[in-house]
């Protein structure tokens, strides 16, 4: 039986949130993990039928959504969920290369973002992540749902990108950065990314489980080589590196066109980090490495990652661009971004592969 609670923590402006888990061990955990953070729990549910009925009830800000569970498991609850009563959803996923395929799926019939259970399934580990936990929570209760869902429909795998070849005065670089919301428009903006004589670097906030499958994605929906970086990788015209989820991907050097990464750690930089991969790590070393034609993108996601890479790829002479608040899942990055006065334009997401070629925003 769904069982509706209140364990509100006070706090007049928390987000209310329905947790759906098969397992009630981890319901509790979960739940306990977001009441003493301040975030109202006012549902339970075991699986996606039971989750149906108690978000109608309930309407809540947001509903964390298990993966696997008997009868209607997250997938078909998420599909459900945003046809019958449109519901921001954060999916719990496993840490695993199976975990981010079924995840990437959730993203794309409906849900918002995910968190990444530590260690696979249930564990205590969620725990030790709870900061991480109640910040995505919070970050999803923000989200702009109309956006997250925007042209929702199935994907082909066989996907290449269909504009047109582009001939550049020059050789062109262009470092990506996303967070929340993310993966569906960086596949949006590289599948329509003409093929060029550009590199593309890709920083996307997301766990090492499912950054090459990312990378696999981006490269079948786009024109570009797309792959998953490796330290001392090498990209030249048409092709596209995705940093990897746990390191930092610099730009080490640059000449006759051809581009070299170098993957770092958070021990190995001069200046602290907040989130691994970070934006700004890699916006930074483009700017003071690459001497042709650059352009710095921020798009949706929550925090300030890419606001201080940003304006240094700005005083570098570079091109700079922002998601326009209207297109983002959450207006965080861009906001914060717009918000150094390094920003030169700011356009849809639907306009930003042609901006990032020199067209108008």
């Amino acid at each position: 039986m769904s069982r509706t609670t209140d364990r509100r923590g006070g706090r007049s402006d928390a987000p209310r949130v329905v947790v759906v888990d098969d397992s009630p061990f981890m319901r509790g955990l979960i739940g306990d993990v977001l009441t003493d953070a301040g975030v109202a729990v006012v549902g339970e549910a075991g699986d996606g039928e039971e989750a149906l009925s108690v978000v109608a009830e309930t309407r809540p800000d947001v509903v964390t959504m298990d993966v696997e569970m008997p009868g209607m498991g997250g997938l078909e609850a998420v599909e459900r969920l945003m046809a019958e009563t449109p519901t921001p959803v954060l999916m719990l996923s496993a840490h695993t290369a199976e975990g981010a395929d079924v995840t990437f799926e959730a993203l794309e019939r409906g849900a918002v973002d995910f968190f990444s259970k530590p260690g696979g399934e249930v564990s205590t580990g969620v725990s030790r992540e709870a900061d991480r936990l109640v910040a995505a929570v919070r970050s999803v209760a923000d989200a702009d749902l109309e956006a997250a869902t925007r042209d929702r429909k199935p994907r082909t795998e066989s996907a290449t990108g269909s504009a047109s070849a582009v001939d550049l005065e020059e050789p062109l670089t262009a470092v990506i950065g996303a967070s929340t919301g993310g993966p569906k428009a960086v596949e949006r903006v590289l599948s329509a990314l003409p093929m060029a004589d550009c590199r593309v670097l890709v920083v996307q906030h997301m766990p090492e489980a499912f950054t090459p499958r990312f990378a696999e994605r981006l490269d079948a929906a786009s024109a570009y080589d797309v792959r998953e970086a490796t330290d001392g990788a090498r990209i030249g015209a048409g092709e596209a590196l995705v940093a990897p989820g746990g390191r930092h991907m610099r730009v080490g050097s640059y000449r006759a066109g051809r581009l070299r990464v170098k993957l770092v750690d958070d021990d190995d930089l001069d200046d602290e980090a907040s989130v691994t991969p970070a934006v700004d790590v890699t916006m930074r070393s483009a700017a003071g490495t690459v001497s042709d034609p650059l352009v710095g993108v921020i798009l949706t996601g929550m925090g300030d990652d890419g606001s201080t890479g940003i304006r240094a790829m700005a005083d570098a002479g570079a091109r700079t661009v922002a998601q326009s608040e209207g297109t983002c899942v959450v207006y965080g990055m861009p906001k914060r971004a717009v918000g150094t006065g390094a920003v030169d334009a700011v356009c849809d997401l639907d306009d930003v592969a042609g901006t990032i070629l020199g067209g108008e925003a």
